[in-house]
C-alpha cells in the first residue's frame, strides 16, 4: 500500500468517496436494487474501517488541544454509523425490500451525510498542527490503511468503545 503523504487530503478525499457512496447507496435502496446496494454498502465497509479507525486513534486525539470534549460527540456520531451500517448490512441481506423498508433505509443512508460534512470541516483545524504532527498522522493513516480492516470488523473486534 502507498504511504499517505498528505494526511488531509486522504481525510478529505475519503469524505467525497463516502458522501458520492452513501448517494450511491441511497439511490440503489430507493429503486429496490438489492444486490447493487448491497455491493455498495460491502465497498462502504471496506473503505470506512481504515478511515474510522484513524479518526478514533490518531486524528481525534490530536484535535482534542481545539475540540477539548467535543472529540467524544465525534465518536458517539461514530457509534451511531455503525449501528446503522449493522442494520443496513442485515436489511441487505434480503433478497427483496418492502416500500417501508426501502423508505426507511434510504432516509438512514442520507442521514448519514450529516457526520460526513461535519467531520470534513475539521480539516482546518489541522493546518494549525506542526510538521511532525502531520508526519504522525501520515504514519497512523498508513498503517490503518495497510491494516485494511472493514468497518464492521474493526468495531467488532478492535475497536475499544
Amino acid at each position: 500500500m502507498t504511504k499517505v503523504a498528505d494526511p488531509i487530503a486522504e481525510f478529505r478525499d475519503d469524505h467525497r468517496k463516502v458522501r458520492d457512496g452513501l448517494l450511491d447507496l441511497s439511490e440503489a435502496i430507493q429503486k429496490k436494487q438489492v444486490p447493487q446496494a448491497r455491493r455498495i454498502l460491502g465497498d462502504l465497509n471496506v473503505m470506512v474501517g481504515p478511515h474510522f479507525r484513524y479518526e478514533e486513534e490518531a486524528l481525534y486525539p490530536a484535535l482534542k488541544t481545539f475540540l477539548g470534549e467535543y472529540v467524544d460527540q465525534l465518536i458517539k456520531e461514530h457509534d451511531g454509523v455503525i449501528a446503522t451500517a449493522r442494520t443496513a448490512a442485515q436489511l441487505l441481506g434480503k433478497d427483496s425490500l418492502t416500500d417501508a423498508e426501502a423508505a426507511a433505509a434510504t432516509r438512514a443512508a442520507r442521514s448519514l451525510l450529516v457526520h460526513v460534512s461535519n467531520c470534513d470541516g475539521l480539516a482546518i483545524l489541522t493546518e494549525k498542527f506542526s510538521q511532525n504532527e502531520m508526519d504522525e498522522l501520515a504514519r497512523k493513516y498508513t498503517a490503518a490503511r495497510e491494516a485494511g480492516v472493514a468497518l464492521l470488523d474493526w468495531a467488532d473486534k478492535i475497536r475499544k468503545n
